[in-house]
């Protein structure tokens, strides 16, 4: 890639623009039928300025950025001794991974995903998992290309519906 990209660590002057990143990414994944009330109601609270703050400052959790010209493109959200909804595994979670569609396949998502995995390890930690929609096949074979290995199926509810989700884990080294 020829194009300057620098991993970082999320900041509280990032919030606003990680809010618009989140949303913007899930809806282009996400909302293949348009935006839903259910998904207006998630997106809104799940990626509001004032939440992003608080997970920044929250060491549970770990937000880190790629940014290109100043401006964000990408983030991977970690999330410790996080409960896997498959064989009750207690580890760290992948929880997002959201790369902007203009930038993808072009090697971001393998630099957040080596930080997150080396942050994981830095932290004694030997195993990260993560759920992927199943029928997002682009994502699901990236992961697998990252050698994480599908363990099982697990629905995420959100308002009214569930979403089917393959679960997969990668033990690091």
């Amino acid at each position: 890639m020829d194009k300057q990209i620098i991993i970082r660590k999320a900041n509280q002057s990032d919030v606003k623009k990680l809010s618009v990143l989140y949303k913007t990414v899930y809806i282009q994944t996400y909302g293949q039928e348009g935006v839903s009330d259910e998904f207006a109601n998630f997106i809104t609270n799940q990626f509001s300025i004032e939440r992003l703050g608080n997970i920044i400052l929250n060491h549970s959790t770990k937000i880190i950025v790629a940014e290109y010209k100043n401006n964000l493109i990408g983030v991977a959200e970690i999330e410790f001794d996080k409960q896997c909804p498959i064989n009750n595994i207690v580890e760290a979670e992948l929880n997002k991974l959201y790369i902007l569609e203009w930038f993808s396949g072009q090697g971001v998502g393998y630099q957040l995903i080596q930080e997150a995995e080396k942050i994981v390890i830095s932290k004694g930690i030997k195993k990260m998992w993560l759920w992927v929609l199943i029928t997002n096949e682009r994502a699901i074979s990236f992961y697998e290309k990252q050698n994480y290995k599908w363990i099982g199926n697990a629905s995420f509810q959100m308002e009214t519906n569930n979403y089917e989700n393959k679960v997969m884990l990668k033990e690091l080294k």
